[in-house]
């Protein structure tokens, strides 16, 4: 059990939507702005953080550029001298960055922690971009010959979801269109000023082409530059610091992680009887709750899900509890994932709608969770939103991660 109660006391984002190298500008500008930002929001000096966590996936590859645990020190000097380390899990390396700040707090070693995720995407064209993510894949041993390995993978696990329980995909089409819509009250949405006609999401060759097997373009997230930061905190920090108001914060209850193979058919054939196609990612989201003491995902107001594709959140949907394995369909239908639904998910769009700046996406989703609890969402905000969850997966959901944050006053 831990230690210290883990208090989340606020955070930033950039606005997804921005095109970094188009601006001229790199890592230092990104990560600047948005650490700049984090510690004005928070009311927290650089020298009262004790730990600087950063998640970032591919920062070599899309730019050249290692070693980003110094970056923040580098852009904000009043950091320096803080100890900093950099985390990659793919798309849910945000997360792991995350993890290891709770970790240092429980422990006792630091008792408020940074936590940046970062990415740069936009540096090169797209297909040389597709085939950086692909380095999250098993390299040499899987998606060879695909053009894009990611919706090609997706789309062969759509493919097992029709083989296993039946699949109609005008329900994956119904995922990407309610994410798109939602993004266009978010200010900091990638999409919130793209155009789209109801054509946009059918089956319609030419305003919503094929990608790779059954799925199509708005079926997929987009390449997004982008950055968010997160204070963390102990008891023993907010002990010794005055002014914080409760109705500022919120407090992380429960936590899961979960690493399978790298593989997408190991994972398959291991899960081949079971009623999960994923039993690591049922088995991370049951630990979460099961730490925050909650019975079900029906304890929650909402849940951030990783729809990197519309065939994850389809898989997320079955997976956190809120439809039996393989009866996804139902929660779409029904209209129980829509903002005013039974259980909300995505209300600022997710990363099809939001923007998926991968080693950022982690951090992204327990900052809006946050916002969500301390009623700061603005017009995406879930009408009396207490409690809410993420589900950050990486790779072909080879690493899975999963937070629950609830409001300080619901805890008080």
């Amino acid at each position: 059990m831990p230690t210290s109660t883990i208090h989340l006391l606020g955070g930033s984002q950039s606005d997804f939507a921005v095109n970094w190298h188009r601006a001229g500008k790199g890592f230092d500008a990104l990560i600047g702005e948005v650490v700049g930002a984090t510690l004005a929001a928070t009311d927290i000096a650089p020298d009262e953080v004790g730990v600087i966590h950063v998640g970032n996936a591919f920062g070599q590859l899309f730019t050249g550029q290692g070693q980003l645990g110094g970056m923040p020190a580098t852009v904000i000097p009043e950091l320096s001298g803080i100890p900093a380390s950099r985390h990659e899990a793919a798309c849910a390396s945000g997360s792991m960055a995350l993890l290891a700040a709770m970790a240092d707090l429980e422990s006792g070693r630091y008792d408020c922690a940074l936590v940046v995720g970062a990415e740069l995407e936009k540096t090169v064209p797209g297909d040389t971009a597709a085939g950086y993510l692909g380095a999250a894949a098993w390299v040499g041993h899987e998606a060879q010959d695909a053009k894009y390995v990611w919706p090609t993978m997706f789309a062969d696990l759509a493919d097992e979801y029709d083989r296993r329980y039946g699949l109609d995909d005008t329900h994956l089409r119904a995922i990407s269109e309610l994410n798109i819509t939602n993004a266009r009250t978010n200010p900091l949405a990638q999409t919130r000023n793209w155009t789209f006609t109801p054509d946009s999401f059918g089956a319609d060759d030419t305003a919503n082409p094929p990608v790779a097997g059954r799925l199509r373009r708005q079926d997929c997230s987009q390449m997004t530059d982008g950055a968010v930061a997160v204070i963390v905190a102990s008891d023993r920090f907010l002990a010794r610091r005055t002014g914080l108001r409760p109705a500022e914060r919120a407090v992380i209850t429960g936590w899961g992680h979960r690493t399978a193979p790298l593989s997408l058919a190991q994972k398959l054939a291991a899960s081949a009887d079971d009623p999960y196609v994923f039993p690591h990612v049922r088995q991370t989201m049951l630990d979460a709750l099961g730490r925050a003491g909650l019975p079900d995902i029906d304890a929650v107001d909402g849940v951030e899900v990783h729809d990197c594709f519309s065939m994850s959140e389809y898989m997320a949907i079955d997976h956190l509890g809120i439809t039996g394995p393989g009866e996804s369909w139902k929660a779409v239908e029904g209209g129980d994932i829509g903002r005013d639904g039974r259980i909300p998910v995505n209300p600022g769009g997710g990363l099809i709608g939001g923007g998926h700046p991968v080693g950022a996406t982690g951090v992204r989703m327990v900052l809006d969770a946050y916002k969500q609890v301390t009623g700061k969402a603005g017009a995406y905000q879930v009408p009396d939103a207490r409690r809410f969850a993420t589900l950050n997966i990486g790779g072909s959901a080879t690493t899975a991660a999963s937070f629950v944050v609830e409001s300080q006053t619901n805890r008080s």
